[in-house]
């Protein structure tokens, strides 16, 4: 749910930086650069975070989670400064309130213990039952959330379920603490296609019932705008385009939002699509100054190549073009 006195997570300026090489050949890439994102401030929302592979979006789930320390900037959440809280209390109060969804669900499981025991483990080393007897009603609790039961999973190893099983146990131990917000990394990549579905209904449920905020990390635009509320598209680092789904998928702003969107597979087999070429492109684009889509952009300017565009508000949304920040100039004039 979000927090009574506003925004429930809020990243200011939230930037990694990773140097690379040593000597003078080191160099530095800068996998996320200044994202400023805000979930659960106007009601309970699938807020979804998409881009192509190295785009930057799995770094700054990790960043969110506490998994890699920012290089600047802070997240707030419940307005406290996540990046400053220290010692084992505060630390556990946050890894209750955030949880992980990953992408392979059978690293979720050791493959040599019974799910179950590490369900029922995990409850009790978080103190959230005292004994096993208490943790199997609060165990069959969670495993209603997600569609199963404790006998479909009671003394079976990882091997013997389903990769569509393993992921809804993943999200079944994320619930087990109550909290409030989901961050799901490509969680429906490592499963067959004929599950995806069933787990991505699942965070729309558990939104729906359960008043979970869900952080969806995917490069999958069609699992992107089924589910999602919002929704973040990102480039080499950067947000370049924010907001209602229906407005940045149905219709985009940004010049590299609308290839991605002409890249997804359509029914009609006669309908030639563009597609996103990026063989040898990487680590030119990261190092690129400008606008790092300017060497695929078909509307590039030549402020484009040596000025990196400002967030303009356009259509009830963000967006960094100086497609549109022109425009705007021109109506201020």
């Amino acid at each position: 749910m979000p927090h009574k006195d506003g925004v429930l997570l809020k990243t200011s300026n939230l930037s990694k930086v990773f140097v690379t090489g040593m000597g003078f050949s080191k160099s530095r890439l800068v996998a996320v650069n200044k994202a400023n994102v805000e979930i659960g401030g106007s009601g309970t929302e699938i807020f979804t975070v998409a881009g192509e592979s190295g785009s930057g979006k799995s770094t700054l789930a990790k960043m969110i989670l506490g998994l890699l320390e920012p290089t600047e900037g802070s997240i707030t959440f419940r307005n406290r400064d996540v990046t400053k809280i220290k010692g084992r209390r505060d630390r556990l109060w946050f890894m209750k309130e955030v949880q992980p969804v990953f992408q392979n669900p059978f690293d979720a499981f050791s493959p040599l213990n019974k799910v179950d025991d590490y369900f029922f483990e995990t409850a009790i080393n978080f103190g959230l039952v005292k004994n096993k007897a208490e943790s199997a009603a609060f165990l069959e609790e969670n495993l209603q959330l997600v569609g199963l039961t404790l006998r479909d999973i009671e003394n079976r190893y990882p091997h013997e379920l389903s990769g569509g099983e393993l992921q809804r146990l993943s999200v079944a131990r994320a619930l087990m603490t109550r909290p409030s917000l989901l961050v799901a990394d490509e969680p429906v990549s490592m499963i067959d296609a004929s599950l995806r579905m069933s787990v991505v209904n699942l965070f729309k449920e558990l939104k729906e019932k359960a008043d979970i905020n869900v952080m969806y990390i995917t490069h999958d635009l069609a699992t992107a705008y089924y589910i999602s509320d919002r929704i973040a598209i990102m480039l080499r680092g950067t947000i370049v385009e924010l907001g209602p789904v229906e407005k940045v998928l149905g219709h985009p702003l940004h010049p590299y939002t609308q290839i991605l969107r002409n890249s997804v597979p359509q029914p009609d087999p006669t309908n030639k699509l563009e597609t996103v070429k990026l063989s040898g492109l990487e680590s030119k684009e990261f190092a690129r100054r400008g606008c790092k889509f300017a060497g695929r952009c078909p509307s590039v300017r030549d402020i484009c190549q040596t000025a990196e565009p400002e967030v303009v508000f356009e259509d009830g949304r963000e967006v960094r073009c100086h497609l549109y920040g022109e425009q705007k100039q021109k109506t201020t004039a």
